[in-house]
């Protein structure tokens, strides 16, 4: 077994101040900002990827537990890519998918800034959810959240469906979110609706030619 200790040691022993300090303004950590007291290490995700690498599938859930309330933001990175690794590994295991899953969605709070969201929910989320018997309303659920990392969520799930030619749940989604006050859940709603037009053109400029009077 690998601990959360031995591994938030070792991303801890390679933090870069100058990169630390770069990346805390390009997250906007800054006060008044989405990502408002973020405290980085300064680790680019090849280097976090590494680490995860050497430990996956030796971390339980509770040690991942532990990194996911980490104060560091490439700590909780390292275990939600922790997470995705066992997902994974439980390609052709319905229930341990479910409990990924289930885990994931209990704590998704804290993948409290958009890189945490993007690197995640597609490969957790979004393979639990293309299986025949998934329930997609915790899509829905997770739109018509209070919390804007919910929120997004949500919607970049998606992704991962629409490699399956599906597309109504992105379109359902992105008409719920027309109105939605903060740039970064129209940043992924229109990146989503852009994935939708590779699939399918007609089908986006169909969404387009309904709604583009009251897009962002």
């Amino acid at each position: 077994m690998v601990t959360a200790e031995e591994i938030i040691e070792c991303l801890i022993s390679m933090a870069d101040e100058a990169k630390s300090r770069q990346l805390s303004k390009f997250f906007k950590t800054g006060k008044g900002q989405y990502a408002e007291g973020d405290k980085f290490l300064g680790l680019v995700v090849p280097k976090t990827r590494l680490v995860v690498k050497e430990a996956r599938l030796q971390v339980p859930f509770s040690e991942i537990q532990i990194l996911l309330y980490s104060e560091w933001h490439e700590v909780r990175l390292a275990g939600f890519l922790l997470l995705v690794e066992e997902m994974k590994a439980a390609k052709k295991n319905a229930e341990r998918q479910d409990l990924i899953a289930e885990f994931y969605l209990r704590h998704a709070r804290q993948a409290n800034n958009w890189d945490l969201v993007d690197l995640s929910c597609p490969k957790i989320l979004g393979e639990w959810l293309v299986r025949p018997s998934a329930d997609r309303s915790v899509l829905d659920r997770l739109v018509s959240s209070d919390n804007l990392w919910e929120q997004r969520i949500g919607i970049v799930t998606t992704w991962r469906i629409i490699r399956e030619n599906q597309v109504e749940d992105t379109l359902r989604l992105a008409e719920k979110l027309l109105n939605h006050p903060h740039n970064l859940i129209h940043k992924a709603t229109g990146w989503m609706l852009r994935e939708v037009g590779k699939k399918d053109p007609d089908v986006l400029r169909d969404f387009l030619d309904a709604h583009f009077a009251v897009m962002p």
